[in-house]
């Protein structure tokens, strides 16, 4: 019954409830829950999907399984991959330490031809020594300490020239570690878990069968709280507000009701089934506006189920 039939059959319960004031009501609609569809994250095979329709299922709970053994594999690939980057990258401490031993040589040289400056210097004064000589040690002081510069220079640019080696090869280390934590959200993703409390209203799917990304799989709703959607007249607005408690009564037998305590959770501004030409006031009446009304189930109200609205609900 779509919503135009709705408000028909709505329109005629209370031209015949006019006789009987036992009977008459304000707003009259269909149940209706807050449904969500629970559907599939990844592509793959269901391994298991231990879902029923009717069947009450809690937040979190593990109700299936996604085979996502090529997921599986991709990250083991991905993180091959990051461990063989380590592997290729270059070890310079052994050049180095060469380099250093060389540089410790050269110390030792110029260490000793600097003694050997300063016993020649006192040659030179006692008339043992030439000055010749003096000079070939301060020559060959300033050779020393020009090769350890030289080798110090090249320890440095040893290092650099590696560091940037390995820099440019482990570069590509962060977009493999970001592919293996997007690899591990959708292995995640394999286990089905519930979203919401409620209960199965429809399945769509069965263990064995081949799911993709967004194919819906089951249809679950809250029903310990169900929504009321019914229809009041413009000249009802003003008797209505958010949170208002009301009362609502179902069938109950063939000349009883059922009665609960709602509250109106939304008001419609927008009026429904509107004529495209609105001329006298009668035509202006027939303007109706939504309204949803929270109503607590003790398990007696069904989707679907019609229901009347007393907006003036006793104390």
């Amino acid at each position: 019954m779509n919503k135009l039939q709705i408000y028909l059959v709505s329109l005629s319960l209370l031209s015949g409830a006019c006789g009987n004031s036992n009977n008459e009501f304000d707003a009259s609609g269909t149940f209706e829950a807050e449904e969500v569809i629970v559907a599939s994250e990844i592509g793959g095979q269901l391994i298991t999907f231990d879902v029923r329709e009717g069947q009450t299922l809690t937040k979190g709970q593990l109700v299936g399984t996604i085979d996502a053994e090529s997921l599986d594999l991709q990250k083991q690939q991905v993180e091959a991959s990051i461990n063989a980057l380590h592997d290729k990258t270059a070890d310079v401490n052994p050049q180095i330490r060469l380099l250093e031993s060389q540089v410790s040589v050269q110390q030792a040289e110029l260490d000793k031809q600097l003694r050997e400056k300063v016993r020649t210097a006192n040659l030179i004064k006692a008339d043992a020594a030439t000055q010749k000589q003096l000079d070939d040690i301060n020559s060959q002081i300033e050779i020393l300490r020009r090769q350890i510069g030289v080798t110090k220079q090249q320890i440095r640019v040893q290092k650099n020239n590696v560091q940037t080696q390995n820099r440019s090869i482990l570069s590509e280390e962060k977009p493999l570690k970001k592919k293996v934590e997007q690899l591990e959200d959708q292995l995640n993703k394999a286990s089905i878990i519930n979203p919401t409390e409620g209960t199965v209203l429809t399945k769509y799917a069965e263990a064995g069968e081949i799911t993709n990304p967004g194919k819906a799989l089951y249809k679950i709703a809250d029903l310990n709280t169900i929504i009321l959607r019914a229809y009041i007249t413009g000249a009802q607005l003003s008797e209505v507000k958010l949170n208002q408690a009301v009362m609502v009564r179902v069938d109950k037998g063939e000349d009883d009701y059922k009665q609960f305590t709602g509250t109106i959770t939304y008001i419609s501004d927008k009026a429904e089934f509107t004529p495209k030409t609105i001329q006298t006031k009668d035509e202006r009446a027939n303007l109706v506006y939504a309204v949803k009304i929270k109503v607590k189930n003790d398990g007696y109200l069904k989707i679907g189920m019609y229901g009347e609205v007393l907006l003036n609900a006793p104390k």
